[in-house]
């Protein structure tokens, strides 16, 4: 991974962070209908020794709040105080989304899918725009905090971008349980990054709207794991588990409606043809046991306990 060696002072929304500077800045976006500002803040902590620039960000969805937990306690415990280069701290990217519980903007746009944006057009691709122009120049590479949408829950996991080195040798460095290759999806930040030649590894974690104390501490631990690699945190910092990596991953789905009940934990391996949960209805006449479709491990499991045909209730993967 190729990295800008010479110290950097940095400009954010006419704010500048010159070496050995510790700043909270904040990126103007739009005002609620009360006329109260809305804005991203962004935390930069700049050593005066050369380094790379490394960005944390999480609330990229507004109801993924398990990444804004895992960023306030390593702002609280004072984790970023780095030895070299810079570190870029958004904790909450989508304010909109978090002060309305919501994954999008509240027009219903999903900002996640509006990168690189525009100056003048809807309020998530303008604060796309405003973030690819403010934030993403300045940066060497970065990694996204993330969770399971709705209320499906991830086994802490990284993902990088097929095909990517970079980005690759980002997650191996990252060190979580679970990690595998995913494309890259028209309109997101990640794919914004990749343009622009920024290595982005997304970790996931846990479920929307919930804390989850293995998911937070999974995603401190790869952070700090990430930082020391990069000699901006003592090498005393690291700490090394087995990764385990998926050669590809399957969604299994509902075959029928009903009521779901899992039978397996999350983070279980799964041999094939294996139960793995059960759909019934309400009244004991009919049930359809969901089977493993080969040997492999479960990584998201629906808690949705009613289901429709063709939901996605079980993400697997084989290795």
């Amino acid at each position: 991974m190729l990295l800008k060696d010479e110290n950097r002072t940095f400009e954010i929304n006419g704010e500048t962070i010159a070496p050995g500077e510790n700043k909270l800045v904040k990126i103007n976006i739009s005002r609620l209908p009360t006329g109260t500002l809305i804005d991203i803040p962004v935390h930069v902590f700049n050593a005066k020794e050369a380094g790379p620039t490394v960005l944390l960000q999480a609330g990229l969805h507004g109801d993924e709040i398990n990444g804004v937990e895992t960023l306030r306690r390593m702002l609280e415990n004072k984790d970023f105080t780095i030895a070299k280069g810079a570190v870029i701290v958004v904790p909450i990217l989508n304010i909109f989304g978090f002060i309305h519980f919501s994954r999008d903007v509240p027009d219903g746009k999903d900002v996640n899918r509006s990168f690189p944006g525009t100056k003048s057009g809807s309020l998530a691709s303008r604060m796309a725009y405003h973030y690819t122009n403010e934030i993403l120049p300045q940066i060497d590479f970065g990694i996204d905090l993330h969770t399971g949408g709705g209320q499906r829950h991830n086994y802490p996991q990284i993902r990088y971008t097929k095909d990517d080195i970079a980005s690759e040798e980002l997650a191996q460095v990252f060190n979580a349980p679970l990690s595998f290759a995913s494309k890259l999806i028209s309109g997101s930040f990640r794919k914004a990054a990749y343009t622009m030649r920024k290595a982005i590894v997304v970790f996931e974690g846990g479920e929307s709207m919930r804390f989850d104390e293995f998911s937070i501490t999974e995603g401190i631990r790869g952070i700090k794991n990430v930082l020391a690699h990069f000699d901006m945190l003592s090498k005393s910092t690291l700490t090394k588990g087995k990764t385990v990596h998926f050669e590809n991953t399957r969604w299994v789905r509902a075959s029928r409606a009903g009521m779901f009940v899992p039978a397996v934990s999350n983070g279980a391996k799964i041999k094939k043809g294996e139960v793995l949960g059960m759909i019934t209805d309400t009244i004991a006449k009919r049930s359809k046991a969901i089977k493993a479709p080969f040997d492999g491990l479960v990584f998201c499991i629906n808690h949705q306990a009613v289901v429709n045909q063709g939901d996605a209730i079980f993400h697997v993967g084989y290795y």
